[in-house]
């Protein structure tokens, strides 16, 4: 269902966003503020680089509804099926509660879409009923290359397709759009990440377009854009 953002005020509008520290030279002391800003956000989920900081990540959320997320072979992708399986099931058992897999592009790319399939329909498994999202990495992918992991990933049954991990480039709008229409109708929804400056602008623009979720490490510079982008008309009045 599209978020109607006529409808939303900054703490709803939180549950839009995936707040997330990734960087490789994180600390603690990051990860606690992190952790902190998307509870006081209202985010829908936290992410961590890797389960590494899961303990830590679990202590701040504690009272919260804030999900305890990570990524699954990030942010490359390029490793066995079994591996990232295994990654996986780490990560629940660790306490994750929503998973984002890269894709095989190489895979992908190479026209091996019963190894993609098989690794998807392996981590669905391995994620044992929790949030599942793939990452496409768009920027690497031609239009057709696009569509194609967008139908693998409704035919594996995850919950969300997104666009990229936020470490290379971020997805044009028409490649969204390619995305929106590949899984129209059948139950996958649409997470983007790389969102490019100007951020605000533009993620709002994707939420518009008929993105549910937004991962992002600025969720609370843009969830604060909110009156400025409706003073500007891109964001349309608040109607509770």
């Amino acid at each position: 269902m599209a978020v109607d953002l006529s409808k939303m005020d900054k703490k709803s509008l939180g549950k839009c966003f995936d707040h997330s520290v990734l960087p490789k030279n994180t600390q603690e002391k990051d990860i606690r503020e992190g952790c902190r800003e998307a509870v006081k956000y209202n985010c829908a989920s936290f992410y961590s680089a890797t389960i590494f900081w899961t303990p830590v990540v679990l202590e701040e959320l504690e009272g919260s509804d804030v999900l305890p997320a990570t990524g699954i072979d990030f942010p490359f992708g390029a490793n066995p099926a079994r591996l990232k399986a295994i990654e996986a099931e780490m990560a629940v058992k660790a306490g994750c509660k929503a998973l984002d897999i890269v894709m095989n592009i190489g895979a992908l790319k190479d026209g091996k879409h019963d190894v993609v399939l098989q690794e998807l329909k392996d981590f669905k498994t391995a994620a044992q009923g929790n949030l599942t999202k793939c990452i496409l990495e768009t920027g690497f992918l031609t239009d057709e290359e696009i569509a194609t992991g967008c139908k693998l990933v409704a035919e594996a049954g995850l919950d969300y397709a997104k666009t990229a991990s936020g470490q290379f480039d971020g997805p044009s709008m028409e490649q969204f759009l390619i995305m929106r229409e590949t899984l129209k109708g059948t139950g996958v929804k649409l997470k983007v990440a790389g969102v490019k400056f100007p951020r605000p602008q533009n993620a709002y623009c994707f939420i518009l377009a008929g993105a549910e979720l937004i991962g992002t490490r600025a969720a609370p510079a843009i969830i604060e854009a909110l009156d400025q982008m409706r003073d500007l008309g891109i964001v349309p009045p608040y109607r509770p």
